[in-house]
């Protein structure tokens, strides 16, 4: 795969627009720093054939004066170059990673599911940060070194033609050698840099779940995955490492035959007359410039071989287009939604459906109480809500308002959902609950707070509101974390409730605690409640059964409790083990 050259001039153009006064002052920088390099070596051969030749003193020291202010000056240059590219650099790779970190939010759970979350940090922050010195400095430097390269080529022809002619070749065929070798380490270099995303994906999962691992005793098994990625790793990068080094040694090699040349070439000339030893001087001190504009030039194409590995991988990742695409904006209707699945079939993976043709309506202010077999479709319903998921057949609609129609963030922001895995984030109780909203205010908070039972933990906590949650902070019990979650819930006030086995954490003194704050949750709301325990759906007022993705059954709860041949009938009866075993 090969990224056209105007892929890297759009990317260069939508980071450094911005920019563009900064950049120009770096490119303005660089060319004036070349100027200098060029000028000092003339002052330097002039006072050499002065001073052999016996001439005045004061131009000697004036001579020496200006080598040193143009070496000091050059000096407080580099410095204001290193400062300006360093602050292009880091601006133009953190709006990348803001782009790709909101590009990856707005892509649809099966690319989540595909990806794991190292994977995803190595390319949002590893190949980014590979490419700091790509918006830096790598365009301004390979023109700059061009620059360099041909002022040092034209003094050479200046002093001898012959010698013009000598180094252009030189250079041409060093800059052949040092392509040639790029083009051949670009695949490894892409293959590296997906091993590594590989590798900190696996492991990144693995930290994450290391109390499962252990308790279920898998650390074996993982031990002998993460030594099969870093052997199958390891070939990879040996011929990265062997084609990077080699691309080094070739450049070393051939600076040293530039210098041999230089040395030749002036003794000849030298001796022949034609030249002063200031000259000689000269011709070996533009060689060894030479040399250095062609270094530049090999790092730059050097980090380029890097750069285009990782643009190629950010590009990919900047093109995958969501699967779900947000509506054009139909409203929802205000207070309670109705809700309603017209012939819906979805399978997450294709030809393996996991819903089949499910049809039902839920009226607004109605609670829905669903039940069925563990991989009965009963979680899959509440993403189609969401829209996490669109289904491959039928439609969903919310209010009256097909989920396809209606903004994402409006969908999202009058349904609420509460699941018996809940996410604390590590910062302060209000943040945890406002999802970093600051407009609540305190007051609001401790109100939900009260509402859910949480009000004698609240006064117990060292900081109130500012105190931080999460691993290293203030500790958070399974029921409290839960109850957290439905306070959440308060504060967004929905138009939709799903709790999705919600109270399956709590212990009885708990759900004692929460059956208030639920009957006042639900008032003026529709619920939809997916179901462990019987308890939970004696405030329903429907029951939904699912079974094997399949409708088996829906009406009133009364209904069906008292129907003889009903299912929700028979677990009534029988408990409701049977219908999640």
């Amino acid at each position: 795969m090969r990224l056209p050259l105007k892929r890297y001039i759009t990317l260069l153009a939508a980071y450094l627009r911005p920019q563009w006064a900064r950049a120009l002052l770096l490119a303005v920088l660089l060319c004036g720093s070349i100027g200098l390099q060029l000028l000092n070596p003339q002052i330097l051969a002039y006072f050499i054939d002065t001073a052999l030749g016996g001439g005045a003193t004061l131009p000697l020291v004036l001579a020496g004066i200006a080598f040193i202010g143009i070496a000091l000056l050059n000096q407080g240059i580099s410095v204001a170059n290193t400062y300006f590219s360093e602050y292009v650099a880091w601006t133009a790779t953190n709006q990348l990673r803001t782009d790709l970190v909101a590009h990856c939010l707005s892509l649809d759970m099966g690319f989540h599911k595909a990806h794991t979350a190292g994977e995803l940090i190595e390319r949002i922050d590893g190949d980014v940060d590979l490419l700091s010195n790509f918006f830096s400095e790598f365009v301004i430097n390979l023109l700059s070194s061009a620059l360099m390269v041909v002022g040092v080529l034209l003094l050479f022809f200046r002093i001898d033609w012959h010698l013009g002619l000598v180094f252009t070749g030189f250079c041409l065929l060093t800059l052949s050698l040092l392509m040639l070798i790029r083009r051949r380490a670009l695949p490894f270099t892409l293959a590296n840099r997906q091993c590594s995303a590989d590798f900190f994906g696996f492991l990144g999962e693995q930290l994450v779940g290391t109390e499962d691992v252990r308790a279920n005793g898998a650390t074996s098994w993982v031990m002998r995955r993460f030594y099969a990625l870093l052997r199958s790793w390891l070939p990879i990068y040996r011929k990265y490492l062997i084609l990077g080094t080699l691309l080094g040694l070739t450049a070393i090699t051939m600076f040293n035959i530039a210098g041999a040349l230089a040395v030749g070439l002036g003794a000849y000339l030298l001796g022949m007359r034609a030249i002063t030893i200031g000259t000689v001087y000269l011709l070996f001190a533009y060689t060894d410039m030479l040399s250095q504009p062609l270094r530049q030039i090999m790092v730059q194409l050097q980090d380029l071989q890097q750069a285009e590995a990782c643009i190629q991988r950010i590009d990919s990742l900047l093109h995958t287009a969501p699967a779900i695409v947000d509506g054009v904006g139909t409203p929802l209707p205000p207070g309670a939604l109705s809700v309603e699945f017209r012939n819906v079939s979805f399978g997450y993976v294709a030809g393996e459906p996991v819903i089949h043709d499910l049809a039902f309506t839920l009226q607004p202010g109605k609670v829905l109480g669903v039940l069925g077999r563990t991989g009965s479709g009963k979680t899959t319903l509440a993403r189609l809500l969401f829209r996490l998921y669109d289904p491959q057949a039928g439609e969903v609609r919310v209010g009256d308002v097909p989920v396809c129609m209606a903004r994402l963030r409006d969908l999202r922001g009058r349904i609420a959902m509460v699941t018996q895995d809940v996410q604390i984030f590590r910062a302060s109780l209000r943040d945890n609950l406002a999802f970093f909203n600051r407009t609540l205010s305190d007051a609001r908070l401790i109100e939900v707070l009260d509402d859910v039972g949480l009000s004698a933990w609240y006064r117990a906590l060292p900081g109130g509101l500012d105190t931080e949650l999460g691993s290293e902070g203030q500790g958070i019990s399974a029921g409290e974390a839960q109850l957290l979650a439905f306070a959440r819930v308060f504060l967004s006030d929905p138009g939709l409730v799903i709790l999705d086995e919600a109270s399956s954490r709590l212990d009885p003194a708990t759900e004692q605690l929460i059956e208030r704050a639920v009957s006042k949750l639900f008032a003026g709301r529709t619920a939809i409640v997916i179901a462990h325990r019987l308890a939970t759906v004696q405030r329903a007022d429907e029951i939904l059964v699912l079974e094997d993705g399949r409708l088996l059954e829906h009406g009133s709860r009364e209904s069906l409790a008292s129907a003889p041949g009903s299912r929700f009938a028979h677990l009534l009866q029988t408990g409701l083990e049977e219908v999640h075993a």
